[in-house]
């Protein structure tokens, strides 16, 4: 058997990843942001949150299937858009993308994945797209048609990151891009064997230093080069008049990642987009912004009835994954929880993590008298 399927919990799973990653990978996907505040602060709101349970249901048949966009899916689970998959496990991303076709979910591309929309379409999973804004506008387009041609249908418009956010631990860990080799890092990558072998070599053997898949071949560097070019750096003047220009190009449905006013909830339904994800970046970005289970209620009532509400950020537990369900999310999405999977036994890892969740979440729904995920909005405390 697995090591990963000893594993009972993501808590578990996590500290795998701890003991195979580097410590500076494992950080980057980790931690959180300056002081790390909003990443304690979506522990505590998912520990303080009640579920109010009903006894004497019949709950014998329940599942755990939702229905999203038009499509029945076994899970309320989508796996969400992450830059280090890549370099958790090698071809890491296609690993995830696998992951997800065998659950039965979507899985997100990030922007900044190492491997190409094309390469992990092989995999066979229903693939969405998440999207940073470049500052060339002509380069965001020419990438969107890109994305289409691989029969992508939506898109995940990330808003929530105008600037680099200060994530002090990166550079105390020498790990930032471009990444600088140092004796530091050196040592640490020497003391996860595993790692070294299974993936910075596989990857220094198969064409090197990767880099930015998604990034124009005039632009496209490796993760180790120092070159940074303005056109395809995050752009902060990215407005709604962007989302309009996004709305008349792209064909498909756009979800709005990173909202958490409802103020800015109501103007996404202005601007006629087919979802949003109420998340503050799993604590990354913003130390000062709020869990998304805290807002989440607001936002629902305020545009619940004219766009699908998702969130994600900080779920440790299929119980986590309840509150965020009954608190009036379609569906949620996981960041952490499958990469950590992924680190402790890549595909195999992934589908563990998915399985520990929809274990907990089926048990959750169980104790609260609930047959159906709908059923779950009835329960909040």
């Amino acid at each position: 058997m697995a090591a990963s399927q000893t594993c009972l919990n993501i808590d578990e799973l996590r500290r795998q990843a701890r003991r195979f990653l580097p410590r500076g990978l494992f950080d980057y996907i980790d931690r959180g942001t300056e002081d790390e505040t909003s990443l304690r602060r979506l522990r505590e709101t998912f520990d303080r949150s009640e579920l109010m349970p009903r006894a004497l249901v019949d709950t014998a048949g329940r599942h755990t299937g939702i229905s999203l966009f038009g499509r029945e899916r076994p899970l309320p689970f989508v796996i969400a858009p992450t830059a280090a998959a890549g370099l958790v496990r090698y071809d890491g991303e296609v690993l995830l993308a696998r992951a997800a076709r065998a659950a039965g979910i979507p899985f997100s591309v990030s922007t900044q994945s190492i491997t190409s929309i094309e390469a992990i379409a092989e995999a066979g999973a229903e693939l969405w797209f998440q999207l940073y804004v470049w500052r060339d506008r002509s380069l965001t387009h020419a990438l969107l048609d890109r994305v289409a041609a691989c029969g992508v249908d939506t898109l995940i418009l990330t808003v929530d990151t105008a600037v680099s956010p200060k994530r002090e631990y990166n550079l105390h860990n020498g790990f930032s891009v471009p990444v600088t080799p140092s004796l530091r890092g050196t040592l640490d990558v020497a003391r996860h064997p595993a790692w070294l072998v299974g993936v910075l070599l596989r990857l220094l053997t198969n064409g090197g230093w990767p880099g930015y898949a998604h990034y124009p071949p005039q632009f496209r560097t490796r993760i180790t080069d120092s070159t940074s070019h303005d056109p395809i750096r995050l752009c902060d003047r990215v407005s709604w008049d962007d989302v309009a220009e996004l709305r008349r190009r792209w064909r498909g449905r756009i979800i709005i990642k990173g909202l958490l006013a409802p103020a800015d909830a109501l103007r996404a339904a202005e601007a006629g987009v087919e979802a949003i994800v109420v998340s503050n970046h799993g604590g990354r970005n913003l130390d000062s912004a709020p869990s998304p289970l805290a807002v989440l209620p607001r936002i629902v009532d305020a545009v619940g009835d004219r766009l699908t509400v998702l969130a994600d950020s900080g779920v440790r537990r299929g119980s986590d994954a309840a509150k965020l369900l009954a608190a009036g999310a379609t569906a949620v999405l996981l960041g952490r929880a499958p990469l950590f999977g992924l680190a402790a036994d890549g595909q195999a890892g992934a589908e563990h993590a998915l399985a520990i969740l929809q274990d907990e979440l089926d048990r959750t729904m169980a104790l609260l008298g609930c047959r159906t995920v709908a059923d779950l909005r009835g329960c909040v405390g």
